[in-house]
């Protein structure tokens, strides 16, 4: 005779578990992605500038240090530990 099954799956756990690990994995390859979209953009961007002519150290209007575009980082140290 044979008793009754004392086998134990994964379970429901198991189940969320692994549901969210998909989930983070899905959101960090989304993230990966969209950064090397931003870095390929910018590479085309800067080859672009470097056949029109343009200094590569030229920098675009509105990003000189201190501007909107740009923030001045010099004294970075000083300001960031609240000294003026």
């Amino acid at each position: 005779m044979t008793g009754p099954s004392t086998e134990i799956g994964p379970g429901w756990w198991a189940f969320v578990a692994f549901f969210f690990l998909a989930v983070a994995l899905w959101l960090l390859m989304r993230s990966m992605f969209t950064r090397l979209r931003r870095m390929r953009l910018a590479d085309e961007q800067r080859q672009r500038e470097q056949q029109a002519g343009a200094d590569p150290g030229q920098r675009a209007p509105g990003t000189e240090p201190g501007s909107a575009g740009e923030p001045d980082r010099r004294g970075e140290g000083e300001r960031g530990r609240g000294e003026v």
